[in-house]
């Protein structure tokens, strides 16, 4: 039961927060009793859980001063009577509430441009709280929920008021590791019930691009724009575009068409499983210079308990280096085992030790925080922290690592774009094409067959080439085939291992409906199997359906290699 909050009568700002989670799955045909829409995919079994942080919202009716509280389980009730939000016209006709428990949560999207639907399912939280009021542990409820129904869901995003949606958003960001499915946050300033709302564009925004894009990261969706999680801060308190990116362009901005800036997109480059770490250390604090503050103020806050702090600098990471009283606490700190992030008061820019004003703080034992938002930085900082096997030095260096993408970094790695080879060259010059966005159209267009064709034939060398030219080796082809789907079909264990180091994700579906693992499956590459398993590759409960007949027929049969196949892809957990 999402909510985004409705005020008995009069509602002037959203501001809950809940869970949503997509299912994807594509039919080969349409439901029985669905007429339209014959060929589109679908991504459904959507779950929603919300949990209601709402922001302190005060009105004034007719000279009335009054305080206005949230209303429960009102919000799907609510976005059943919106046609943007609920096709109930479909859901009857396809008998939509039958399949989906419980049928008084879920709703479904109209058909979208990409000829998909989202199904989605609505959870919610209780009690209510006031999103200012979240601490450490309500991120760690939101983290477990999220692990707890990961294998069942293709996407979650998450209701929250905007106060502290941006610290929201970096905690799990770091909380969430080796993350592979796209978890967005949005809100709203003006409640979805309103005539004039954001909160209808925010949320159809967020719940298409979770259902339709695998984008594993944290983000934040807010105005048509979505951000990486990390990178954001709020900037405005009353203007629909209250978010921005101070040093990160959006990875996505949704107008006419939804455009992905697959290049900035971070991935996890490992083989490791999806886990949620909830241990995150509470002594850590924001510490903001200004001119003239005394000593005492600097030597009272550093006290114990205290581990961590933030010290937000002036510039580019600079602070007084001829107040010797204020240096010399900050060294103690530090000696004592204090980890100090220096990060900048300005809205754009980084730290650097340019200046001797910076270097002091250097040498004092502070850790360069580059770009990082105080958001981002205390988050990680508290992340870091509550790693109690690594040592004051390993911490730091830690803390010096681009973790999640929140510090700059050059995340392409490329030396070299693939517009600027000869053969797109040629290719350009051969159509007469010389404007830099019919280039970049013939590079979009050809480089997932490029990449596609080497992984079929195992050429990890041309994938490495490509790939340093600044090219997502998670492109798909015409028909949605990754390279992972193509290795996974040929059996190439090292290009699979490869890719998989690269970041292609195990959860990409081509037009079929299958993802690399039901490939590997199908053309029996025992070992692509287990690889991919281990990586946190699973069958979701919709591909599961129609295995049951498929097992009966290989067990019929006598395949044993078959069976084997399926138990190692953990299909015989699915129809227990």
């Amino acid at each position: 039961m999402c909510k985004m909050i409705q005020y008995s009568i009069h509602s002037i700002k959203y501001s809950g927060w809940y869970l949503f989670g997509f299912v994807a799955k594509f039919y080969s045909k349409e439901p029985e009793g669905c007429k339209h829409d014959m060929h589109a995919d679908f991504v459904y079994g959507a779950f929603v859980i919300r949990c209601v942080f709402v922001d302190n919202i005060f009105t004034d009716f007719s000279s009335v001063f009054a305080v206005l509280s949230p209303e429960p389980y009102a919000l799907v009730e609510t976005l059943r009577k919106l046609p943007i939000l609920h096709d109930e016209q479909y859901a009857q006709q396809t008998r939509l509430y039958e399949y989906y428990k419980p049928p008084e949560n879920t709703l479904v999207l109209s058909l979208s441009k990409q000829n998909k639907r989202i199904v989605y399912t609505v959870l919610e939280y209780s009690p209510l709280l006031d999103s200012c009021n979240m601490t450490t542990d309500d991120w760690a409820t939101i983290g477990k929920d999220i692990e707890k129904h990961y294998e069942q869901y293709d996407g979650f995003v998450i209701l929250h008021g905007t106060d502290t949606m941006a610290y929201t958003a970096s905690a799990l960001s770091f909380m969430c590791e080796n993350l592979g499915k796209p978890v967005v946050l949005t809100g709203s300033q003006v409640p979805i019930y309103e005539m004039r709302n954001d909160g209808r564009d925010n949320l159809l925004g967020a719940l298409l691009i979770a259902g339709q894009f695998v984008i594993p990261e944290v983000c934040l969706y807010f105005h048509h724009k979505l951000y990486r999680g990390n990178r954001v801060t709020k900037v405005d308190a009353g203007s629909f575009n209250a978010f921005t990116s101070p040093n990160l362009p959006p990875l996505a901005n949704a107008e006419v068409d939804i455009k992905i800036n697959w290049d900035t997109v971070w991935r996890a480059n490992t083989t490791s499983k999806f886990t949620v770490n909830t241990q995150m250390n509470r002594n850590v604090g924001l510490l903001r210079l200004f001119p003239g503050i005394t000593a005492d103020t600097v030597r009272a806050f550093l006290q114990p308990p205290m581990d961590g702090i933030v010290l937000e600098t002036y510039g580019s990471g600079n602070a007084p280096d001829n107040r010797a009283d204020l240096l010399d606490e900050i060294r103690k700190a530090t000696q004592r085992g204090v980890i100090m992030i220096n990060c900048t008061q300005c809205l754009r820019g980084s730290v650097t030790t340019s200046y001797a004003t910076g270097q002091a703080l250097s040498d004092a034992g502070l850790v360069a925080g580059c770009d990082m938002t105080p958001e981002a930085a205390l988050s990680k900082l508290s992340y870091v922290l509550a790693k109690q096997n690594l040592s004051i030095e390993e911490k730091k260096k830690m803390l010096s690592r681009n973790l999640r993408g929140e510090m700059i970094a050059d995340l392409g790695g490329a030396k070299l774009s693939l517009s600027d080879s000869r053969f797109i060259q040629v290719i350009a010059k051969s159509l007469s094409i010389s404007c830099k966005e019919e280039l970049e159209a013939i590079r979009d267009a050809l480089t997932p067959t490029l990449v596609c064709v080497a992984s079929k034939i195992g050429d990890i060398d041309a994938l490495d080439a490509i790939r340093e030219m600044g090219t997502d080796l998670s492109m798909a082809d015409y028909d949605g085939r990754t390279p992972l789907h193509i290795a996974a079909c040929e059996g190439h264990l090292k290009v699979v291992e490869y890719l998989l180091g690269k970041g292609a994700t195990v959860y990409a579906r081509d037009r079929f409906g299958d993802t690399p693992l039901r490939n590997a499956v199908r053309f029996r590459h025992k070992e692509v199997v287990k690889l991919l398993r281990k990586t946190g590759a699973h069958f979701s409960r919709e591909e599961m359906e129609d295995t049951g007949t498929e097992l009966c027929s290989l067990a019929a049969s006598g395949d044993l290699e078959g069976l084997e196949i399926w138990q190692l892809a953990g299909g015989f957990e699915c129809n227990k």
